[in-house]
């Protein structure tokens, strides 16, 4: 882990002009491309004759997005023009672009995509949960980088039901809101002590890409508000990368699990990632198998009164 007393700031593209024309380069062949994929007919314009390429014109484009022609150009041929979100958001109706594609423009443009790719609670696909399955009896979650838990196994919800349960009225199927929140009497997660100042560093590192977004600015608080912990551990500023690291868990009916939890990223997902707990002994599997196959016996004592 990391302490930054004085976070460094990231190079602007001011103070790199080599990424900076790359970038304008790479954003101009993007609007070239969004624009050829669009007909008139697709925006409710006439065909017009004699159209030289296929898609839109950049006039038409122009119009659509309530921009002056000269200034579209110019963002297509790559100049060093200032872009506001207001201005690229109106482009990207113009061009039809998916929340995908449109959050893929305003990267390039050099904006924050803000809401458009956070995408903090997507549809798992069931592929990947069929992967989790597979794994027992090693637990295995799919998680966002806030440590909502997505998806998860049977072995996974036997070791942490209230992770996976949330219990109402303000429960939340998350990791760390979870280990911050339960009380010692109720809480599985036993070398919390250890591993949350971990867990929140990693957090941390995450934020930096979405700092100023709703979402992310909404669970900062909520987790504040509920935890005093919390806010003393994220006021460090510390922040650290999401490595392989021990969990010790308990159970009533077997005792002490103790596991390495891995990170395993997902390309196609970025926002992503899967974390399975390998059991450090043969005991501890054997544990983990009996918990699973289990899954209704009192995870603490405090349960089973």
């Amino acid at each position: 882990m990391t302490v930054l007393d004085t976070p460094p700031e990231a190079p602007t593209d001011a103070a790199r002009p080599g990424r900076a024309r790359a970038r304008r380069t790479e954003l101009a062949a993007f609007l070239k491309a969004c624009r050829a994929r669009v007909t008139p007919e697709d925006v409710g314009l006439p065909p017009g004759l004699r159209r030289r390429t296929p898609g839109l014109r950049r006039e038409e484009v122009a119009q659509l997005a309530g921009v002056g022609v000269t200034w579209y150009t110019w963002l297509e041929q790559g100049r060093p023009i200032n872009a506001s979100e207001q201005v690229m958001s109106a482009v990207a109706r113009a061009l039809l672009l998916d929340a995908v594609a449109r959050a893929h423009l305003f990267r390039l443009a050099g904006l924050s995509a803000g809401e458009l790719g956070a995408s903090v609670c997507p549809a798992v696909d069931p592929t990947m949960q069929a992967i989790l399955d597979g794994l027992s009896p090693m637990p295995a979650a799919i998680c966002n980088r806030r440590y909502d838990v997505l998806a998860f196994n049977p072995a996974y919800e036997a070791l942490f039901p209230g992770a996976t349960r949330p219990v109402a009225p303000h429960g939340r199927r998350n990791a760390i809101w979870c280990a911050l929140t339960v009380p010692d009497c109720c809480n599985p997660f036993l070398n919390r002590e250890e591993e949350l100042p971990r867990m929140i560093g990693v957090m941390r590192a995450a934020y930096a890409s979405h700092v100023g977004e709703p979402l992310w600015e909404d669970w900062v608080r909520e987790l504040s508000a509920a935890s005093g912990w919390f806010r003393e551990l994220w006021a460090t500023q510390q922040v650290a990368p999401p490595t392989t690291s021990l969990k010790v868990f308990r159970h009533a009916a077997v005792g002490e699990i103790r596991v390495q939890a891995a990170y395993l990223t997902m390309p196609g997902s970025p926002e992503l990632y899967m974390v399975v707990y390998t059991p450090e002994t043969e005991l501890d599997r054997e544990r983990l198998t009996w918990v699973t196959a289990h899954p209704d016996a009192p995870v603490t004592d405090a349960h089973s009164h």
